[in-house]
């Protein structure tokens, strides 16, 4: 879903959206992708918008061209969206957590005990 709130761009929040299907496996490998003139119905956005949330998937090799067919999900493509979202959270996420728990006075005993408690003791 769009959050036309948010500061982040519509292209961004299309290619998340189609790199979310991915992980949930809603969209498998060689699977068709929804189409630019799909997201800018759905949405009521401008299809080259969506075309550009979508060739920033092209460029990063999780999605594919047929040319004349449309876009498809790449070979290893969610491994890729893994991978990626695994640097951002440990460069971008984590840091802001840390500095937020640091101002808060929590230890990291009390965020290993909450994170084991959430994840139901693994």
């Amino acid at each position: 879903m769009l959050d036309l709130s948010t500061d982040k761009s519509i292209y961004v929040q299309i290619a998340e959206i189609i790199e979310n299907d991915i992980l949930l496996g809603n969209l498998k490998e060689e699977e068709q992708a929804p189409s630019t003139n799909q997201f800018a119905k759905i949405y009521q956005i401008n299809p080259a918008t969506a075309g550009k949330g979508l060739n920033i998937l092209v460029e990063e090799g999780i999605l594919y061209k047929k040319r004349g067919i449309g876009m498809f999900v790449a070979e290893g493509a969610r491994k890729k969206i893994i991978k990626k979202r695994q640097s951002s959270f440990f460069k971008e996420i984590l840091p802001e957590i840390m500095i937020e728990a640091n101002r808060l006075e929590i230890t990291t005993e009390e965020i290993i005990k909450f994170i084991e408690e959430f994840r139901g003791g693994e």
